[in-house]
């Protein structure tokens, strides 16, 4: 039977050694003191894991009957009354059965990481919620399994299972990860070079995002209200006005130009109340969700404290400011409020963007 690109991918990527450098963690802990557990590493037939596998207690799995066949999948309940420091998980993207504790194995780890017990796990990367339709582009590929990106935000510490395509190619025509008569098809199917560096650069942008959290983490227990600008992080201040898109766009290009993460923020000062306001506001922040930005949204007396104030949380590197051909007083107020946010904010790089506003 001719397998579909899903099913060369679910067959395939679990080959690649996340699994290993797991056990090898797990061996690592273990020989300092730790108690360590497997609560379930998949071998799919690989020796070198199986073997790994018998150097750490493992907790059985539990056996499930579906539609008059058994099953087993990792007993959860157990690992929790064995009650180990750290447990490790693999494939942590899969369904569970039907008649499990949990859908998916990841609400299983949310349970685990409840209780105290710290959890060792492997996923790949096109098995994040907000990178499955993008995998889907560039593949053809459906991924079915997804794990939510709030999931990947507890995540303290993530390790890459890096290998280049050129690397995991020569792998499967040296026969290690298919059959030898097998690799041809798979290399012509799914592991295009295209799509392998395609996923590659998406792994690797994963890991981007998750230092950059862990830097922020840091700095804020650390140093508060430092910003170290290791990544341009760029702050766009709207209001209700529909040109505010215009700002939005703006910024939008500045940060895929450096490729900086795009904030949009929106003080609420009181001003805003009308339908038509709240609709054109709405619209606004749809236009920055849709643009990739994520938004932030604060209220208060003064627009120029409250937008200092995020500078300071979200380590914002460049502001953009929007204003009108301002004459006389108005010109005056706006420059005034310019000013107050430079003495009030850390060291950042200013922009004011010219437009007609209504």
């Amino acid at each position: 039977m001719q397998k579909t690109p899903e099913q060369w991918l679910e067959e395939a990527e679990p080959q690649k050694e996340e699994a290993i450098f797991k056990l090898s963690e797990g061996i690592r802990r273990r020989s300092y003191g730790e108690d360590v557990v497997i609560g379930v590493v998949e071998t799919h037939g690989r020796k070198a894991i199986a073997e790994l596998a018998l150097k750490l207690e493992s907790v059985p799995r539990r056996q499930i009957e579906y539609k008059g066949t058994a099953f087993e999948e990792m007993d959860i309940d157990a690992i929790l009354a064995r009650k180990p420091q750290v447990a490790l998980i693999d494939e942590l993207a899969h369904t569970n059965i039907e008649g499990s504790k949990h859908a998916k194995r990841y609400e299983d780890v949310i349970e685990l990481l409840s209780a105290g017990i710290c959890v060792l796990s492997t996923m790949n990367v096109q098995h994040i919620e907000s990178v499955s339709p993008l995998v889907r582009s560039v593949t053809g590929v459906q991924i079915r399994e997804t794990v939510p990106d709030w999931v990947m935000q507890r995540v303290t510490e993530i390790v890459l299972s890096d290998l280049t395509p050129e690397a995991l190619q020569h792998r499967m025509r040296r026969g290690d990860i298919y059959p030898l008569e097998r690799a041809d098809r798979a290399l012509g199917h799914f592991f295009r070079p295209t799509n392998l560096i395609a996923l590659r650069e998406l792994a690797l942008q994963q890991v981007a995002k998750a230092v950059d959290r862990n830097l922020e983490s840091q700095l804020s227990k650390e140093e508060p209200g430092r910003i170290l600008g290791v990544r341009e992080r760029i702050l766009v201040c709207i209001s209700s006005n529909p040109s505010a898109q215009y700002l939005i766009a703006r910024g939008a290009r500045m940060a895929s130009r450096i490729d900086a993460e795009l904030f949009v923020a929106y003080i609420d000062i009181g001003v805003d109340e009308s339908p038509e306001d709240q609709r054109t506001l709405n619209q606004n922040i749809r236009f920055a969700e849709n643009l990739g930005a994520e938004v932030l949204r604060a209220k208060g007396k003064n627009i120029a404290v409250e937008v200092a104030k995020l500078v300071r949380e979200k380590h914002i590197t460049q502001v953009v400011f929007g204003r009108s051909a301002q004459t006389s007083w108005r010109k005056y107020l706006y420059l005034s409020a310019i000013h107050k946010f430079l003495r009030d904010a850390p060291a950042v790089d200013v922009h004011i963007v010219t437009h007609e506003m209504k």
